[in-house]
């Protein structure tokens, strides 16, 4: 049997230990945390427990964050013409979204189709700040949503500066922070963010648990997405996923505690993939290098490699790799990050994103670059066929 090198990080993190612990523990409690005899209180806690813990990773109050099913029910939560600010219920007239949002983002929420706007991106993949200063100066109360790390290239956007702009022209900032938490800093006040995604299985926690998080109760969404019984104090109707949700919280724990350290490790390690991937292959070209990125992620293409083709040669070979995100791999259609960018379609066609974790080991970075070598060397031999 093959041993397996997973380098799939940005599509879901294996679970932490701590979680499955926390896991299996909520799921020998028997109450419905809405319950108040002795079995719901326990299951309450569980739930707040966790609520404390995820609001420590990013700098909020417990009252200020409400569990969904995912990361993309909590964009699609955060995304409503009715959001309201400091008791104005006037509707948002317009949404503008970075043009390399993830697929959740762009679908552009409960906003109607001709109120969503794409913000356009640099070369680096930064988000250009000077046209979203323009596309909000034209709006009268715009919604802007700019994620924190884009989830195929890692190119951290100017989250900051870009809220700095929305709140001068009166708007709100959504950041979906589901690729950065864990791996950077993510304080939703430094960020200046007035909603904020996260979702569990991205951290080390299990699928089926995310988070969407306000800066202050200033913020107030007075259309849910999903009614009915009055869960999370009215944002998210439905009994708590409460086994998810305890191991979101003790994911979040551990990455506050170890995300520096283990960021370094990944910074290292990526740096050294990268390196060897050069040395094999001096063509090849690693997209958003020149911007900020995540300590663990590395897109790359070499022109007359199909991503397809590569992710399945890796996987023969033991190693775990995708072809960008994993809500749109294993469907044949350009990255729209990299056409966003600007990336030739030759180059778009045979992109391959490689992304670490916390256990990501030297052995594994090995193991890639073993596969690497088999593979660039099948497409070389394929490259001067033709050229015969």
């Amino acid at each position: 049997m093959v041993e397996r090198s997973y380098f799939d990080w940005n599509a879901t993190a294996p679970v932490r230990e701590e979680a499955r612990s926390a896991f299996a523990e909520a799921v020998a409690v028997n109450g419905n945390p809405s319950s108040v005899h002795a079995e719901g209180r326990a299951a309450r806690r569980l739930v707040e427990r966790a609520r404390e813990e995820v609001a420590a990773l990013v700098g909020a109050r417990p009252a200020d964050v409400f569990f969904t099913a995912s990361g993309t029910e909590a964009n699609m939560l955060a995304l409503s013409p009715s959001l309201e600010s400091a008791g104005d219920k006037r509707l948002r007239d317009r949404l503008l979204v970075s043009a390399i949002e993830h697929a959740s983002v762009r679908v552009g929420g409960r906003f109607p189709a001709n109120a969503v706007h794409e913000i356009p991106v640099e070369a680096s993949g930064r988000v250009d700040l000077a046209a979203l200063a323009a596309m909000v100066a034209e709006s009268a109360w715009p919604l802007v949503s700019v994620m924190l790390a884009n989830n195929e290239t890692g190119v951290l956007q100017p989250v900051a500066e870009a809220a700095a702009i929305v709140h001068a022209a009166g708007g709100l900032l959504h950041v979906d922070a589901v690729q950065a938490a864990g791996r950077i800093g993510c304080d939703i006040g430094t960020l200046g963010a007035d909603l904020l995604t996260l979702s569990a299985h991205k951290i080390g926690g299990v699928k089926g648990a995310g988070a969407l998080i306000r800066r202050s109760e200033d913020i107030h969404l007075s259309d849910p997405l999903i009614r009915g019984g009055g869960q999370e104090r009215g944002y998210r109707a439905g009994t708590e996923n409460v086994p998810g949700i305890a191991a979101f919280g003790a994911a979040a724990a551990v990455a506050r505690r170890h995300w520096r350290e283990e960021a370094a490790q990944m910074a290292f390690l990526r740096d050294r993939l990268e390196a060897g991937l050069r040395a094999v292959s001096p063509d090849a070209v690693v997209f958003g290098a020149a911007a900020e990125r995540l300590p663990n992620t590395t897109l790359f293409a070499v022109e007359g490699m199909k991503a397809e083709t590569a992710v399945i040669a890796f996987d023969l070979e033991g190693v775990a790799v995708s072809s960008g995100a994993a809500c749109s791999s294993g469907k044949v259609q350009p990255s729209h990050v990299l056409a966003a960018m600007g990336v030739s379609p030759a180059l778009v066609a045979g992109a391959v994103r490689v992304s670490l974790g916390f256990s990501t080991a030297e052995a594994d970075v090995e193991g890639f670059l073993g596969a690497w070598r088999k593979l660039a060397n099948t497409l070389s031999r394929g490259q001067r066929g033709i050229a015969a």
